[in-house]
């Protein structure tokens, strides 16, 4: 099933924890509906800009893949909101700044980027209503700051 031009259902849902866990990782028709919103609102948009495929490392995760994995039930992973994405040959610092500038998005993450062209990933969600446009650096050793931090 595609969830849009350049984005399949399968790749939202694909999980080598669920697979390995027999995790059950079906999203239901509200989940699919905002990972469709997520693809034509903030994914194609990206993906037109760059020009380049985008890897989707995790979108959608159900509650059980959520809670194996360490999180919980109300990431908006569980939502079919989020995906955690990267763009080979693109440095994720400037993926981020680009839909921070660009996009409307409900929150932003630059995760694990140490100034490393490859490191790290991009979390970007994006909810029907209301969305936050909150953005964050997150690293295992300072935790979660304000603002995209390099």
């Amino acid at each position: 099933m595609r969830l849009s031009k350049n984005f399949s259902l399968a790749e939202f849902t694909k999980s080598q924890t669920a697979e390995r866990k027999g995790i059950d990782n079906t999203p239901g028709d509200d989940h699919i509906e905002s990972m469709e919103l997520l693809c034509q609102e903030v994914l194609e948009p990206i993906r037109y800009h760059f020009e380049k495929p985008i890897m989707i490392n995790s979108g959608y995760r159900s509650i059980a893949l959520c809670e194996a994995i360490g999180s919980n039930a109300n990431s908006q992973h569980a939502k079919g909101e989020a995906a955690d994405i990267e763009i080979p040959g693109v440095d994720n610092l400037e993926l981020a700044k680009h839909i921070q500038d660009n996009l409307d998005f409900d929150q932003l993450i630059l995760e694990c980027y140490n100034g490393e062209p490859s490191s790290g990933w991009v979390h970007v969600s994006f909810k029907d209503i209301e969305n936050r446009k909150d953005v964050l650096t997150y690293d295992r050793t300072n935790g979660y700051r304000k603002g995209l931090i390099a």
